[in-house]
C-alpha cells in the first residue's frame, strides 16, 4: 500500500474538521457554479503548506480547485475561526489520551523573512536590518503547540510572553475544570526581565527563564529543544501558523492511536459511554 501524502486528507482528519466549517447554502435563483468541494480545497490548502508553492501555482491535477478558489476559501475559514477551533479540539483529544503535559512550558520566538512586507513586518535585530516578522510560541512539555502568535521582527521575544500564556486555549478532555495554565514556563535570556517575572507569577505560573550572563547549558537548554522543533514544522503566513498547529496536534494524535487503536474507534466509545 502506497504512503500517503503529507497534504491528503483520511476520513478520521476530516471528520475532525468537517462540523467546523461554516456552512454556505446554495442560492435558489441563478445559483451560479456549484461551489468546489470542500475537502479537495483543504487537500489545496495542505499542499500549498507542505510545499511552499505561490497559491496561484496550485496544480488542477489533484482536482484541488483554482488557486483563487484556494485563497477565499482559505479567507472564508480564517475570517471563521477555524484554525483556533481544529487546534482546540486537537488539544483536547491530547489531554483526553494523557498525551498534553501542561507541568510545563517553553516559549521562544523565531525571525522569519516577510519579503512582501505587511502589516505585522518590522526592521529587525538580525538579518541585516531586512524587514521580516516573528513567531512567537509556546507548547508543552513534549513540544505540542498550545498557542501562537505573528509580530513584526522588530519586537523584542519578552514582550509577548504574558499575551501567549494568555492565548492557550482551555483544554478540555477530562472531567472536571478546562486546563489552560502550565505549572512552570521555560524561556531563554531573551526573557530574562523581573517585571515579567512577578507578571507571570500573578497567574499562578512559576516562571524559570534564564539570567543573563550565564554560562550556556546550564540546565534549561535540555529541556527547551521541544520548542526549536516546532517551530520547524511551521510556515510564515498568519493563517498558517494556526494551522500548522493544529497540523502538529493531529500528527501526534495519529501516531499515539497507531500504538493503540484508531482515533475514531476511541471518540465513538466515548460518545456511546456518555
Amino acid at each position: 500500500m502506497a504512503r500517503p501524502k503529507a497534504w491528503e486528507v483520511d476520513d478520521e482528519l476530516w471528520a475532525v474538521i468537517e462540523p467546523l466549517l461554516p456552512k454556505i447554502e446554495r442560492r435558489t435563483r441563478h445559483p451560479g457554479r456549484k461551489r468546489h468541494p470542500d475537502r479537495l480545497v483543504f487537500q489545496g490548502i495542505l499542499f500549498v503548506l507542505h510545499t511552499g508553492i505561490a497559491w496561484e501555482h496550485l496544480p488542477q491535477e489533484p482536482g484541488f480547485g483554482s488557486g483563487m478558489t484556494w485563497w477565499r476559501r482559505l479567507a472564508e475559514w480564517t475570517e471563521a475561526g477555524v484554525w483556533p477551533q481544529l487546534h482546540q479540539v486537537l488539544l483536547a483529544e491530547l489531554r483526553a489520551a494523557n498525551a498534553l503535559d501542561f507541568s510545563r512550558a517553553v516559549v521562544d520566538g523565531s525571525h522569519i523573512r516577510a519579503l512582501k512586507g505587511g502589516a505585522k513586518t518590522g526592521r529587525g535585530p538580525v538579518d541585516r536590518g531586512r524587514t521580516g516578522s516573528k513567531h512567537h510560541l509556546i507548547t508543552d512539555a513534549t513540544g505540542i503547540p498550545l498557542a501562537a502568535s505573528l509580530t513584526g521582527g522588530n519586537r523584542n521575544d519578552v514582550t509577548q510572553l504574558i499575551p501567549l500564556l494568555q492565548a492557550v486555549p482551555p483544554v478540555r478532555g477530562k472531567r472536571g475544570r478546562p486546563r489552560r495554565r502550565p505549572d512552570v514556563i521555560l524561556a531563554d535570556r531573551g526573557y530574562d526581565h523581573d517585571k515579567y517575572r512577578h507578571m507571570v507569577r500573578a497567574l499562578g505560573v512559576k516562571p524559570l527563564v534564564a539570567r543573563r550572563g550565564t554560562e550556556h547549558g546550564s540546565g534549561l537548554g535540555a529541556q527547551r529543544w521541544v520548542v526549536e522543533r516546532a517551530f520547524a514544522h511551521l510556515q510564515w503566513h498568519e493563517a498558517f501558523l494556526s494551522l500548522g498547529c493544529a497540523l502538529i496536534c493531529w500528527r501526534r494524535l495519529v501516531s499515539l492511536h497507531t500504538q493503540h487503536r484508531p482515533v475514531a474507534s476511541r471518540r465513538t466509545s466515548r460518545t456511546a459511554s456518555s
